[in-house]
């Protein structure tokens, strides 16, 4: 049987957390495994930004364990020893799901490092089962190659994801998109996936959705949009605009769209950074929000007072969106959230 079939759901990501899970970084698969210190600081800070809202529980390598553990007081963080090749928790972590009777599960899906990019990725595609087993949580291993942060839901039967990601050769190349929008289905409970094209330009990870587009609520998504025709992202999020102005949700609702400008282009030793605020992480209570500086310091304005007018009772917390960038990600690619158990 399938999660659809026993009434298990993923729940929107605004929905309470129990807590949240990180991975820290592992310095021989860093892109610039020189800058090590940087990053760490870097997720650090994250870590502590999510504890003044919630439980946080970092995923550390056994020779890691100790020195991550000194580097938090707060009596909410603690630390998992699970071997894992890389530090994208979003992506792979398990996806979980919850019952109407407020029993939780959690899915499996396949894991294959952005399809083949980084070797090695065999101890990332074991961390979602060893913390299920850990955590003593039903799970459900899905056969699709899929990561966290190519999919978004609204909690009311709608998912929202891009064709550059799941549709993709080097994920599930004998797929078609009907059998994986089945897949989706039966593990997720959703009834109506919406696609967008592409995602942002430079982002390696092949258009993930969670640098682009979010819901904000049921019949609400925020969109990243770039107002320079000269912007390669210009004509993306262009034809972003157009597919959400002629969808529907699975309710059958017309969508409203909040746009939020993107932070001016930047790059690093040649290569683009995929700069996006709706990287951002929903905690309970709050927004974790990565903001940029420099040249961005007007936009990094803008996209806090969008937020914080979606979500007039959340506070917006925000953090360096520079220290971990470089590495091809941000605060809610380095997030999972497990959701509380509804009684």
């Amino acid at each position: 049987m399938y999660p659809r079939d026993m009434q298990y759901a993923m729940l929107a990501e605004w929905d309470k957390h129990e807590r949240t899970f990180i991975s820290w970084p592992v310095q021989q698969s860093m892109v610039y495994p020189d800058q090590v210190e940087e990053v760490c600081e870097g997720y650090a800070q994250i870590v502590k930004a999510i504890a003044e809202f919630e439980p946080v529980t970092v995923i550390a390598n056994p020779h890691d364990a100790e020195q991550v553990k000194s580097r938090f007081s707060e009596t909410n963080v603690d630390v998992v020893v699970i071997p894992h090749n890389d530090a994208w928790f979003r992506d792979n972590g398990p996806t979980f799901i919850v019952r109407n009777d407020g029993e939780l599960a959690g899915v499996n899906w396949r894991f294959n490092a952005w399809g083949g990019k980084y070797s090695p990725w065999d101890l990332d595609d074991a961390v979602a089962p060893q913390l299920l087993e850990r955590l003593g949580v039903r799970r459900f291993d899905a056969p699709l190659v899929m990561e966290g942060g190519s999919i978004h839901v609204d909690g009311e039967g709608t998912l929202l994801t891009t064709e550059e990601c799941l549709l993709n050769p080097n994920r599930n190349p004998d797929m078609t998109r009907e059998q994986i929008e089945e897949e989706l289905k039966k593990f997720l409970n959703i009834s109506k996936v919406i696609w967008l094209k592409q995602g942002l330009s430079g982002d390696e990870t092949d258009g993930h959705v969670d640098n682009v587009a979010c819901f904000a609520a049921p019949g609400k998504i925020i969109l990243q949009v770039c107002n320079d025709p000269e912007d390669e992202n210009y004509a993306i999020t262009q034809e972003n605009l157009r597919l959400l102005g002629e969808a529907t949700d699975a309710a059958g609702r017309k969508l409203e769209v909040i746009p939020i400008e993107q932070p001016p282009k930047a790059t690093y030793e040649d290569s683009r950074l995929t700069l996006s605020y709706l990287n951002f992480y929903f905690v309970n209570g709050g927004i974790i929000l990565p903001v940029f500086g420099g040249a961005a310091e007007q936009t990094d304005v803008k996209a806090e007072q969008a937020l914080q007018a979606a979500f007039p009772d959340r506070r917006i917390r925000k953090v360096d969106g520079m220290a971990i960038i470089r590495e091809g990600g941000n605060v809610h690619c380095t997030t999972q959230q497990m959701a509380a158990v509804r009684s």
